[in-house]
This record gives C-alpha cells, sequence and structure tokens, in this order.
C-alpha cells in the first residue's frame, strides 16, 4: 500500500503523506486475527424486479430499511420503498417515494439534529433508457411514513452520496461528472440538510461513493471508492490519502466504542461479492464475505444488541435480485 498526498497544482501531484494524530484504539492496524461470524442471514424483501442499494437505521426501538425498487439497475426510473421491523424478523412497508421521470436511487437514511428522519438520494433523468444528467434529492418525515417531497438540493451533475452528522453539522462528499470521464469530489457542510456550504475538494483519484465517520478527537475518516482512506483533522480542508490495493464498491464502514474500524462493500476478484473488512487509517482487510453474488453490495451498517446488524443487496439466490439482512458476531 502507498499513502500520499494530493494537491491541484493544475493537476494532481503525489507527495508525502502527513502525519496524522489519531484517536486512541484507532492507532493499531487491523487485528490480523479477527473471525467475525456470520450468525444468520435472510431475505427481507424481493417485490420489485430488481431491489438494490440500501441503508439501514435503529430509530425509536424499530428497524428501518431503505432501498431502490425498478425493473433493472440502470436506465429505468427507480422509487425509494422505506420498511420496518420491531425486531429484524417480519417486516413491512412503511413508505414509497416517487417522482415523475425520476429515477431515485442509492438512499440514505439519517437522523437530523432535530430528530427528523431524514433521507438522502440520488435523481437521475434517464432519456431512451441513457443517463442523461442528476442531481440530490432529500426528503423529511416525523414518522417514516409521511415525507416531505423529494427537494433538490446543489447544483445539477452532483451526487451527495452520505451525510454523517457530527455535533449538529452533516457532512457529505458529492462527486461531479460520471463513467470514464474525470472524476472531482467535493466536501460539503450543512446545518438543516438542504443548504450545503463548500469546505474542500478531496483530490484523488476517481473519487466516487464516500462514507465519513468521526473519530474521538474529530479526525474525519473517508472511505472512498475506488480504493482510498482519507483522513483530516478540522477544519477538514487538508487531506492525507492511502491507497488500499484493491476496489470496493458501495463503501460502508462504522467505528465501534472501542474504536475498531469495520467496513463492508463490494469485493471484486472472479466473483463480486458483498464482503465484511477491518480497517485503520491505512489499512483494509476483508475478513468475511456474506452469502451474495451477481448484482450485490451497498450495505447498511448498525451495532445493536452486541451485533452488526447489516443490509445488503444481492442476486445470487434464483438470479433475482433482493434485500437482505444479516447478524454477525464480532
Amino acid at each position: 500500500m502507498r499513502s500520499h498526498t494530493l494537491n491541484r497544482v493544475g493537476r494532481l501531484l503525489p507527495l508525502l503523506v502527513a502525519t496524522v494524530a489519531w484517536a486512541p484504539g484507532a492507532l493499531h492496524g487491523a487485528d490480523p486475527k479477527a473471525s467475525p461470524t456470520l450468525v444468520s442471514v435472510k431475505r427481507i424483501w424481493d417485490k420489485a424486479p430488481h431491489c438494490a442499494f440500501t441503508d439501514l437505521l435503529r430509530w425509536k426501538k424499530k428497524w428501518l430499511c431503505c432501498f431502490r425498487e425498478a425493473t433493472g439497475h440502470g436506465g429505468d426510473n427507480g422509487t425509494v420503498r422505506v420498511i420496518t421491523s420491531p425486531d429484524g424478523g417480519n417486516w413491512n412497508s412503511l413508505a414509497v417515494l416517487k417522482q415523475p421521470g425520476i429515477d431515485l436511487r442509492d438512499p440514505k437514511l439519517s437522523i437530523h439534529p432535530d430528530g427528523r428522519l431524514m433521507l438522502l438520494m440520488g435523481g437521475i433523468v434517464n432519456l431512451n433508457g441513457k443517463y442523461h444528467t442528476r442531481s440530490p434529492r432529500v426528503a423529511f418525515s416525523h414518522d417514516g411514513h409521511t415525507w416531505s417531497p423529494p427537494a433538490t438540493v446543489l447544483a445539477e451533475d452532483h451526487w451527495l452520496w452520505r451525510v454523517t452528522w457530527h455535533k449538529r453539522t452533516g457532512w457529505a462528499v458529492s462527486k461531479l461528472n460520471e463513467g470514464r470521464k474525470p472524476r472531482r469530489g467535493f466536501l460539503y457542510k450543512t446545518r438543516d440538510g438542504i443548504k450545503y456550504e463548500y469546505v474542500t475538494e478531496m483530490e484523488t483519484e476517481g473519487i466516487s461513493e464516500t462514507t465519513l465517520r468521526f473519530l474521538p478527537d474529530d479526525t474525519m475518516v473517508a472511505l472512498i471508492r475506488p480504493r482510498w482512506i482519507g483522513l483530516s483533522k478540522p477544519p477538514y480542508r487538508k487531506w492525507s490519502y492511502t491507497n488500499i490495493g484493491q476496489p470496493i464498491g458501495g463503501p460502508n464502514f462504522l467505528i465501534t466504542p472501542q474504536g475498531t474500524m469495520w467496513a463492508a462493500g463490494r469485493k471484486y476478484g472472479q466473483a463480486a461479492k458483498t464482503s465484511l473488512a477491518t480497517m485503520t487509517g491505512t489499512t483494509f482487510q476483508h475478513v468475511l464475505e456474506l452469502p451474495s453474488g451477481g448484482d450485490t453490495s451497498y450495505p447498511g451498517m448498525v451495532l445493536h444488541d452486541g451485533l452488526l446488524w447489516m443490509s445488503y443487496y444481492s442476486s445470487h439466490e434464483g438470479g433475482k435480485t433482493s434485500i437482505f439482512l444479516a447478524k454477525i458476531k464480532l
């Protein structure tokens, strides 16, 4: 693995990594003896031809899981469904969000500092089944059932992928450009989830889907598709990056109370798998493949009752892309 800091001087230039002070627990490397155990896995939703791109939230003593429903992975207009369960066993539909002529996708749930639920989505305009343009959408709810109409935020071509709230401020990375075009990523912050203030450019190669988390000393950690871990101290304008040496799709991670980082996403190889990994600020190691295959990944992750609960989607059972819930003993 190689670490570098990228600064923009007409183009991206690799530099030496600056030393970053880490919180206790996060300084240590990934445990080479880490052996998480899959306790159970269950298909929880398959009522549309293609159900994908999940997130998971524990809220008011119940579970919420959101995902996109459509006829395929892309090119058609998807809707966002929110389902709920008291115990993770039986699930019922709670809400469906849709916009005429818009492909709503990649939904992410969070709890706004004022207590409301916030749902962040991407909104794509397809013309004749091909991508044309996009912009992020947000919706809010007091009960998970009734949602405000999806409101457009930022400018056209932005793609805010996940908002992480820290000390009443939401932080998110937006990527610009699509496909094989050169991509740029920008860090934003928000107080209300609607208005976003530019912080800095995240200058690392091919930046795409990004999840942000915070250490107890306010260090911001970023897990970035296709293959980066980023670190920054307040005010988060200077970043160091580590190439983890392998691609990851749909990245998500969390930090335990003990300071251990667990990540999940699409593992590439002879066959795509949804996989759990240990990580630090400079290391990333897959340790458990979940039952999965084909079109798969985009996990939601929650620690609850001594287990990691993880939603994800996969098409390994009969070829139909469905939503699964796994429980894992770390």
